[in-house]
């Protein structure tokens, strides 16, 4: 029996059939559509309609994984980056499109935890923070081997970790979160305000290549999100006494660029001794992490 999977951003939707070792045997994605809210449900339910067809007719759980905020009691989701579905009924949709099979709800973050530590880098870890570096910065928690979802579902949203109390205003209505600092605009955005010439067009993924290059603007760019980064991690690491950071997304492609002033920074911030131990990587599983951690998700469920 296969486990369908959905993994729901405010670029793209995607749906994935997954067995029961975790290997990932059917996969489709689609841009995430404008309009209003049946416009995004619409697509998403055609990818819904062609796993089954896929699986037969027959799975035996959904796991769905979707931006957040979440709210696991009224199964709704509220992405900040897809605004046209605010307080969507996600589980009770999904739910209606796939009678008496069991739905499981969780963030994308978590879901991305929970794959990279079933199949991916944090495979024999069992306390374990899962990153997702891009356009903005997400995270899950894996705690003694099980999803943490916390009383609402939203636990592990590293990217608001307060970092700089009297830092930039948050797209969350914070002020200074990590996401302010380390997501792959942001570094951009203050990259261009300290001098980075480049073409409006250009991204983190130029940012990156010009750093590699040694263009000092981008250095320094990417030491202040990865300072910012870590300072998060150690927090979240002290609370949870976590023996594994996995770090994904596009700007955590980015490599050494990235990783080595994080490695530098960390050492900073993780003075005590429980802390010193801890391992930082990057994910291996890319953009299937959600769709496979989603599985996982639902199987621990039935």
């Amino acid at each position: 029996m296969l486990t369908l999977t959905l993994d729901i951003g405010g670029t793209k939707l995607a749906a994935g059939l997954v067995d029961g070792d975790g290997g990932l045997v059917h996969h489709t994605h689609a841009a995430t559509p404008g309009g209003d809210a049946e416009a995004v449900w619409t697509v998403l339910a055609g990818l819904i309609d062609d796993a089954l067809t896929r699986a037969g007719g027959r799975v035996r759980a959904v796991g769905v994984g979707s931006a957040g905020p979440i709210d696991l009691t009224a199964g709704t989701v509220s992405p900040i980056n897809l605004t046209a579905w605010s307080r969507f009924p996600l589980t009770e949709r999904v739910s209606a499109a796939l009678p008496g099979v069991p739905v499981r709800l969780g963030g994308d973050g978590l879901c991305m935890a929970m794959g990279e530590q079933w199949r991916g880098a944090g495979r024999g870890a069992r306390f374990v923070l899962g990153i997702v570096v891009s356009t903005g910065v997400g995270g899950g928690l894996v705690l003694d081997g099980m999803p943490y979802q916390g009383r609402t579902g939203n636990a592990g949203h590293v990217g608001h970790v307060v970092v700089d109390p009297r830092g930039v205003a948050c797209s969350c209505g914070g002020r200074g979160c990590v996401e302010t600092m380390a997501a792959g605009p942001a570094m951009v955005r203050w990259a261009r305000a300290n001098g980075w010439n480049a073409p409006p067009a250009a991204d983190a993924e130029n940012l990156a290549a010009a750093a590699a290059a040694g263009v000092p603007v981008a250095v320094r760019a990417y030491r202040r999100g990865a300072d910012a980064l870590a300072a998060a991690i150690a927090s979240v690491a002290a609370v949870c006494d976590l023996d594994l950071v996995v770090i994904g997304g596009g700007v955590a492609r980015s490599g050494p660029v990235l990783f080595d002033p994080l490695a530098e920074a960390l050492t900073t911030y993780t003075g005590l001794s429980f802390l010193r131990g801890l391992r930082v990587v990057p994910a291996r599983l890319g953009a299937t992490a959600g769709l496979i951690g989603a599985a996982r998700l639902a199987i621990s469920a039935c």
